[in-house]
């Protein structure tokens, strides 16, 4: 992890070497999440051709590989397929709280909370995602109408994540109070809140800061298509 100086700037790599390790999926210096858990890809800060090459063999030829945060160049034959800005903020002050009408959610709740995703698009979030930390939930009527929970967990750090209503129910300030009783059990364990959102993503961004997080770093969310053939003409996984 050369270069690394302090844990949020690789977060998936601090993550996958720390307290999320027993995820881990490793070939050479490439970490990943399992597959049904999370996208999330641990990429040295320097990769080399070596490192290159065990990230076409762990992801397999033609398939989507992230690149979270990598502003490198390329290597032949990997066809950039997702580019976007993004933005790193960490909690600054804001005024955690536990929520009297939020629930944690449990393997049983992966349906609805899948549902919800796919109509309100937070970002990945997969069959086994929740078992990367806690997720809260409010229910109306017995429906899910809104979810955060916790996703990338740097030593000291948990990053918050998911965070979504639904749009029948925008405007009441659920979100807001889900990413305070997130944070509550984030700070309850003596660790620091954080999260990452597109750097487009204007109103989200003013919501948090709002809320009394601060910008720390710009990022950029990268996946490109692995080759067929490495640059040397190697196939992948040879």
């Amino acid at each position: 992890m050369s270069g690394i100086r302090h844990v949020l700037d690789n977060p998936a790599l601090t993550s996958l070497t720390g307290p999320h390790a027993h995820f881990a999926e490793r070939r050479g210096r490439i970490l990943r999440y399992p597959t049904d858990v999370s996208p999330w890809v641990g990429l040295p800060d320097d990769p080399d051709a070596g490192d290159w090459a065990d990230l076409a063999a762990l992801a397999g030829p033609g398939a989507e590989a992230p690149l979270p945060g990598f502003r490198g160049e390329l290597p032949e034959g990997w066809e950039i397929t997702f580019d976007l800005d993004g933005v790193q903020l960490v909690d600054d002050g804001i005024p955690a709280a536990p929520d009297p009408e939020a629930v944690r959610l449990t393997a049983a709740d992966v349906p609805e909370m899948l549902d919800l995703v796919e109509r309100t698009r937070p970002g990945p979030f997969l069959p086994r995602t929740i078992e990367l930390g806690t997720y809260l939930g409010i229910r109306r009527d017995g429906a899910l109408i809104a979810l955060a929970g916790e996703r990338l967990h740097p030593p000291g750090w948990t990053e918050i994540s998911a965070v979504c209503t639904d749009p029948a129910f925008r405007g009441q300030g659920l979100a807001t109070r889900l990413i305070l009783a997130v944070a509550h059990g984030i700070r309850e364990r003596g660790e620091t809140p954080f999260l990452h959102t597109g750097a487009g993503n204007t109103s989200a961004i003013r919501l948090y800061e709002s809320l009394g997080f601060r910008l720390r770093r710009r990022t950029r969310f990268l996946s490109a298509r692995v080759p067929e053939l490495l640059a040397d003409g190697q196939t992948v996984g040879i």
